[in-house]
């Protein structure tokens, strides 16, 4: 029989799922049907893409765009625009807008009649593209002239204890991300610190897990959640619910300190109940959001509204926090060109735990089970798949090293929207056999994977973004003793030096990149070099229990000189 709370955990699920599928249908119904696909087992989901493209020219189009066949998606959707009405026209616009083609949605909207459909399809596109922002209510939040609320005795903080406000985490959500928050408290309890881990407003429910729970542990680390019974319209509505959940668990954890990890909407949150219980504020950075953003899509600008409004809210935040953390100096350097005091902003690497410095595992099993052989030549990554990883250069250079006589595979391990176009392209390059995309596995089977190969490909695009933001993944693959091969942009650069721990090569540059892989191929001498020294870098620089003491320094600078009572001493955390 099920317990009261299991019932109560169910209906609230169910509740919340309910008000968020209403909210997108309402909001976006084209985009409903993408987000179910995602949602699906892998066979299911085959399975709808095999009856999607038997119902018509719509479902059809859903069903290829869903298989990484985007070209041909957008043609079935030229081609029914030809003989489609008007009610017909305005499904398929809402479709290109949905899957975030402007071009292709421009071009239907201009056949549409006048009237308050093409207006209402119209808006949605410039919200869409961001060449507008959303009309919300403006939410009250701490801005520069509001005072840090003074403790009151009623509050005493415990000692050495920090909350990390994040949106997502595990065990659901398996990526850069969240492995860094894993490991950041991992190496700050390991350091003496008692951190605890709560999730933005509605996670894991808008992912579609169904898992209600208000707090849950992995590996000792608890993980709380912000669960409204209804899905909130819009930021300010967000951040009252989050107000509304968070300060009780404040009041119940104590914490002397709030770190907030990107993007702006924890660092609103973080930076309101640091007002109302007199905490200091830490916002770790971990990407420019608006920077992604704007890589996804050539048509996009910085002048955009979404791209402005976006870099304000940041910059905001960044302002107002106590400390501002981030990945890497180039990152660090764009944050103060923003107008943040330099003396505010601490780097705090991507790391390792140490047990990612220890011999890899066998990988001939997995090598065997690919149809990999023993003496073939293996480059690949751990990663999302996004447009701004560049991962054609590496699908384009294997095929050219196969041309070359290069025996060679090449191995992506990650989910993302580009995954399925990543397939079509290698099937295109005759790469079946010798392109291997396993999906997203479990991250204790991520140095399994780095087993099964000789040298890690990061041929991320010359964005923006890319020349900013350092990568967790490599720095993973150089603890495994690993070769690295990675475009040659600022924020790699800091990661990899060319010549000791692998090489730079050009961003976009195919076969640049296959000349280098094949030398590597050719130097087996030189791979294991560069994965020693790889490994000794990682070991001496870059690990989470190392890193852990950084934060314990910036803790302690931003309770410095606090008001008693509750002040928090993290001096003995040092010491344990």
């Amino acid at each position: 029989m099920l317990s009261f709370r299991t019932v109560y955990d169910i209906v609230k699920a169910a509740t919340f799922t309910a008000s968020l599928t209403l909210r997108h249908l309402r909001d976006e119904p084209a985009r409903l049907p993408l987000l179910a696909l995602r949602l699906l087992p892998g066979p299911m989901r085959r399975g709808a893409r095999r009856t999607g493209s038997g119902l018509g020219p719509l479902p059809r189009a859903y069903a290829l765009w869903d298989a990484g066949r985007r070209t041909d998606a957008e043609a079935v959707v030229r081609d029914a625009a030809e003989s489609a009405g008007p009610r017909r026209l305005a499904r398929l616009t809402a479709f290109a807008i949905a899957v975030e083609r402007p071009g292709l949605a421009d071009l239907l909207l201009a056949r549409l009649p006048e009237g308050p459909r093409r207006a209402a399809l119209a808006h949605r596109l410039s919200v869409r593209t961001g060449r507008t922002i959303p009309v919300q209510t403006p939410s009250r939040w701490v801005d520069a002239s509001v005072d840090r609320v003074r403790r009151t005795p009623s509050y005493q903080p415990v000692n050495a204890r920090v909350l990390h406000i994040v949106s997502n985490a595990l065990p659901h959500t398996n990526a850069g991300y969240t492995q860094r928050t894993h490991r950041i408290v991992l190496g700050q309890r390991a350091a003496g610190l008692d951190p605890h881990v709560v999730t933005r407003v509605g996670f894991p429910l808008t992912k579609g897990v169904l898992d209600a729970r208000t707090t849950v542990e992995v590996d000792g680390i608890p993980y709380h959640r912000l669960l409204p019974w209804r899905a909130p319209a819009g930021d300010a509505e967000a951040l009252a619910a989050g107000l509304r959940l968070a300060e009780p668990l404040v009041r119940r954890l104590r914490p002397g300190v709030l770190h907030a990890a990107s993007d702006y909407r924890n660092a609103r949150l973080a930076l309101e109940l640091g007002r109302r219980f007199g905490l200091p504020v830490v916002y770790e950075v971990r990407g420019f959001l608006e920077e992604s953003w704007l890589s996804r899509d050539p048509s996009r600008s910085p002048d955009d509204a979404f791209f402005v409004a976006e870099r304000e809210r940041e910059t905001a935040c960044m302002r107002e926090a106590d400390t501002v953390v981030t990945l890497g100096e180039a990152m660090r350097a764009e944050i103060v060109s923003r107008g943040i005091d330099p003396a505010k902003v601490a780097v705090v690497a991507n790391a390792v735990d140490e047990a990612f410095l220890a011999p890899l595992p066998d990988g001939a099993d997995l090598r065997r089970e690919l149809g990999i052989g023993p003496d073939d030549f293996v480059v690949g990554t751990t990663t999302s798949c996004y447009g701004y990883e560049g991962l054609e250069s590496l699908v384009d250079a294997t095929a050219l090293l196969r041309k070359r006589g290069v025996p060679a595979h090449a191995l992506v391990v990650g989910d993302g929207p580009e995954l399925g176009a990543l397939r079509e392209r290698a099937a295109a390059a005759g790469l079946n056999g010798y392109a291997h995309f396993p999906g997203r596995v479990p991250a204790e089977q991520v140095r399994v994977h780095h087993a099964a190969l000789d040298v890690f490909a990061v041929p991320r695009r010359d964005d923006r973004v890319c020349r900013l933001v350092t990568p967790l993944k490599p720095v993973e693959a150089m603890a495994s003793g690993l070769p690295v091969v990675a475009s040659d942009l600022l924020a790699l650069s800091e990661i990899v030096k060319p010549g000791v721990t692998g090489e730079l090569i050009p961003a976009g540059d195919s076969e640049t990149l296959s000349n280098c892989l094949e030398r590597l191929f050719y130097s087996p001498d030189v791979r294991e070099a560069y994965g020693l020294a790889a490994r000794e870098s990682v070991g001496a620089h870059r690990t989470w229990r190392a890193a852990a003491y950084i934060y314990i320094d910036v803790y302690t600078t931003v309770n410095r000189g606090l008001s008693e009572p509750g002040h928090t001493s993290w001096t003995p955390a040092t010491q344990n």
